[in-house]
C-alpha cells in the first residue's frame, strides 16, 4: 500500500515569484513527489471544501465570516503578512480540509500526510505569521466533536513556536500541545503550549535529535493520544531564511523518522503536515519538504515501519 497523500491545486494561491512567502513550493512539492513515485493516482486524495461550522469549532465565528466574505480588517491582514484575497481565502479553507481528510486517513491507515498545513500562528480570533486558519486546530476539534478521537497530541517541530495552536487549545484538556522551536525566533510574544522546548540559536543535528528523543516518551505518557498531528516544518534547516537552527537534510530525515517510528511502534496514528520553510531557491525547498513524505512512506502497512 502507498502512503495516503492529500493535495489540492488551490493550496497554491499564485503569489508573485519573489514574494517573501514562497507560495510556489506547494506546486513544486507535488511535482517532486510525482517524480519520486510517491504520489500517484492510486494514493492521492483531494479534499472537499470545509463546512464553515468546522472552521468555527476552532475560530471565532466573526473572524471566520471575515475570511469567507473577504472583509478581514487591514490590521489583521498586516499581521498575517498578505491581503486575504479570494485566492488566499480559498487556499486557507482547502488546507484545513486537507488536514481533516489526512487525519481521517491516518486513523484508517495508520499514517497520512497533507501537502500543506501547519498554519500554527493562526489564533482563535485572527490570523498571523502567514497563517489564516489553523488547520490542525480545526482538524483536532472536528475529530473530537465526531468522537473519532478522545485525546489528541500536537507535535510541532516548526522552527517557530506554535502560539496559535497553544491559544486555541489552552482550555481543552483532551488536546496536548508540544512545540520545540528556536527560542529567539518569531513570535516575539510566545503563548505557552502544554509543553515548550526552546532551543538556542545554532542547535545542530546531534543536540536537536537528543533533545527530541528524550522528550517523546514524556509526551506519550502525558498525552496518551489516539492520534498525533505532526508539524514537520523544515525551517529548522541550516539554510532556511527565517530559521535560527542548523539542521541538515539528514537531520530533518532523522527527526521525521524518530517521531514516526516512536508513535507507529505504539500503534498511534500520525497525520503529517508540512509546516514552514523559507528559501529563495524554491525547488530545493520543495525537495526539503518532500523528506516528510519519503520517510512516512516507510511506515505504511505496519505499526512500526522501517
Amino acid at each position: 500500500m502507498l502512503l495516503p497523500i492529500v493535495h489540492h491545486p488551490d493550496y497554491d494561491a499564485n503569489f508573485p515569484a519573489r514574494h517573501r512567502f514562497p507560495m510556489g513550493k506547494y506546486r513544486l512539492l507535488m511535482e517532486t513527489l510525482r517524480a519520486q513515485g510517491l504520489a500517484t493516482e492510486e494514493n492521492l486524495r483531494t479534499p472537499a471544501s470545509p463546512s464553515p461550522a468546522w472552521l468555527k469549532l476552532a475560530h471565532d465565528a466573526a473572524y471566520v465570516d471575515q475570511v469567507l466574505d473577504l472583509t478581514v480588517p487591514a490590521g489583521i491582514e498586516k499581521e498575517i503578512g498578505f491581503p486575504v484575497s479570494e485566492q488566499v481565502s480559498r487556499r486557507a479553507q482547502m488546507a484545513v480540509a486537507g488536514t481533516i481528510l489526512a487525519a481521517r486517513l491516518a486513523l484508517t491507515h495508520g499514517i497520512a500526510c497533507n501537502t500543506a498545513g501547519g498554519s500554527h500562528h493562526a489564533r482563535r480570533a485572527q490570523g498571523a505569521g502567514f497563517c489564516t486558519f489553523n488547520d490542525v486546530g480545526v482538524a483536532a476539534h472536528v475529530l473530537l466533536s465526531e468522537g473519532r478521537a478522545r485525546r489528541v497530541l500536537v507535535v510541532d517541530l516548526d522552527v517557530h513556536q506554535g502560539d496559535g495552536t497553544a491559544e486555541i487549545f489552552a482550555a481543552e484538556p483532551r488536546v496536548f500541545t508540544f512545540s520545540m522551536h528556536a527560542r529567539a525566533n518569531y513570535p516575539a510574544r510566545k503563548i505557552a503550549s502544554d509543553l515548550d522546548l526552546a532551543l538556542p540559536d545554532g542547535t545542530g543535528d546531534a543536540d536537536y535529535l537528543a533533545r527530541l528523543g528524550a522528550i517523546l516518551p514524556v509526551l506519550a505518557e502525558y498525552a496518551r493520544p489516539d492520534i498525533v498531528f505532526y508539524n514537520a516544518g523544515v525551517d529548522p534547516h541550516q539554510d532556511d531564511k527565517l530559521g535560527r537552527l542548523a539542521l541538515t537534510d539528514d537531520g530533518l530525515r532523522q527527526r521525521d523518522r524518530l517521531v514516526m517510528s516512536f508513535f507507529r511502534a505504539r500503534a498511534v496514528p500520525v497525520c503529517g503536515v508540512i509546516g514552514g520553510g523559507y528559501a529563495d531557491d524554491v525547488p530545493t525547498l520543495a525537495r526539503r519538504h518532500a523528506i516528510l513524505f519519503e520517510v512516512a512512506a516507510g511506515f505504511v502497512g505496519s505499526s512500526g515501519g522501517s
